[in-house]
């Protein structure tokens, strides 16, 4: 029997109940079962009729109802749910390999009822352990936090409609239906990785390289769609991000992109900083933009009137991602990369081969930036430099339940 997506909300315009046909998977006999779409509630996701001129065409989706709908939506009721246990045992491979991503829990847990995202669990039929339960619920509150804070500062957000900006960070991996909003250093080259293992584009993470993970163009942006198409993947596919302390992210990407030699960032970002905040700088500095200091380069992040643009490598997620206006399935963080990572792709029913790599993409020979790290390179900065930057961050440190790095921050 197909499972049906819900909410029906989210599809018909009005509440009146409605029949669908479908087919036993081994008798091919048609079945009937009525439905009766749920009230509508405001926590419409990206797309629906509070998106302005982005609307999904719902004359057809509720004429041709998919096998594999929308994810991050309601739970089924208990009675439901059990029913639909006791019925997968009997689906075929190729059937339960293409079916969505069901949302439930355990039947002790309470359902917030304003609740527009649904709840994961591992397709896999098997007893709940104590490790799944907790990722379970991290995610609920990671989410819950999420949503609180743009309700809090983005309380218009709801109203806006998704333009091809909002989703220029997002890839695309359409085999398993996935959207992944790309955070850099935040574990983004890997995560590129796994997306083209997934989408078949190569057999191990280990054989991709960093240009063709950055440069190869083989995964595909959610704005190189049409309208169409990227509100159908928005409303269907699972929608995830991976977060980092913003502190440390900073710090990650100084480290990176101005203590190694850069083509790029030296001459493009480093003239401009040792022009503007360096004293009596060397020619040789002015020529070449190298070696410029992390004080140097907070006070060219905190100048209203900077003199050359934000880079995606130290811009706050919460523009890159537009967190506020897409409604994330899920909510990683580089802290807890292992667990988080390998925990959704069992979630979208990767292949159990896969898991997450922990390899260094660059600068292999050097330590990772860690919290320690972090507070060294900030020691060089002024008490006020520091609140600052936390001040520029805040949004980030909010959305995502990061604590003050420093204790004299306010």
């Amino acid at each position: 029997m197909t499972l049906l997506p819900a909410p029906l909300n989210c599809l018909f315009t009005e509440p009146t109940p409605s029949t669908l046909w479908t087919r036993h998977p081994q008798s091919r006999a048609r079945i009937k079962f009525n439905i009766r779409p749920q009230q509508p509630h405001n926590d419409l996701p990206p797309g629906s009729s509070q998106d302005g001129d982005l609307k999904a065409p719902t004359e057809s989706i509720s004429r041709d109802l998919p096998s594999q709908g929308p994810r991050g939506l309601n739970l089924l009721p208990p009675a439901r749910l059990q029913a639909h246990l006791n019925m997968r045992a009997h689906l075929r491979p190729r059937q339960r390999r293409r079916r969505l991503l069901i949302k439930k829990m355990p039947a002790a847990a309470a359902i917030p009822a304003n609740s527009s995202a649904g709840t994961f669990v591992r397709p896999a039929l098997r007893a709940l352990d104590g490790h799944w339960v907790s990722l379970h619920q991290s995610q609920e509150e990671r989410k819950r936090v999420m949503r609180e804070a743009c309700a809090k500062y983005w309380a218009s957000s709801s109203r806006r409609a998704v333009t091809p900006r909002h989703v220029s960070r997002i890839f695309v991996e359409d085999r398993h239906r996935v959207l992944y909003c790309e955070v850099p250093k935040a574990g983004c080259s890997n995560w590129k990785r796994v997306l083209m293992v997934l989408a078949g584009l190569a057999s191990s993470t280990a054989d991709i390289q960093h240009n063709t993970v950055h440069y190869g163009g083989a995964l595909k942006r959610l704005d190189a769609f049409d309208r169409q198409g990227i509100l159908h993947r928005l409303s269907t596919y699972t929608k995830m991000l991976f977060v980092r302390e913003p502190f440390e992210r900073l710090v990650s990407a100084f480290r990176d992109k101005f203590e190694h030699p850069n083509s790029y960032y030296h001459p493009v970002f480093g003239k401009a900083i040792l022009a503007r905040y360096r004293a009596n700088a060397s020619r040789e500095a002015l020529r070449t933009g190298a070696g410029v200091r992390f004080p140097e380069f907070v006070q060219y992040l905190l100048d209203v009137h900077r003199p050359v643009g934000m880079d995606i490598h130290w811009d706050h997620v919460s523009r890159l991602c537009s967190p506020c206006l897409i409604d994330y399935d899920f909510v990683g963080k580089f802290e807890s990369m292992e667990d988080d990572a390998n925990f959704f792709l069992s979630l979208i029913r990767a292949p159990r081969n896969l898991t997450f790599p922990r390899f260094k993409d660059r600068h292999a020979q050097e330590a990772r930036t860690t919290a320690r790290i972090a507070r060294r390179y900030f020691a060089q900065l002024s008490a006020l430099q520091r609140q600052r930057a936390y001040d520029f961050y805040y949004m980030d440190y909010l959305m995502f339940n990061y604590s003050k790095p420093f204790a004299d921050l306010y």
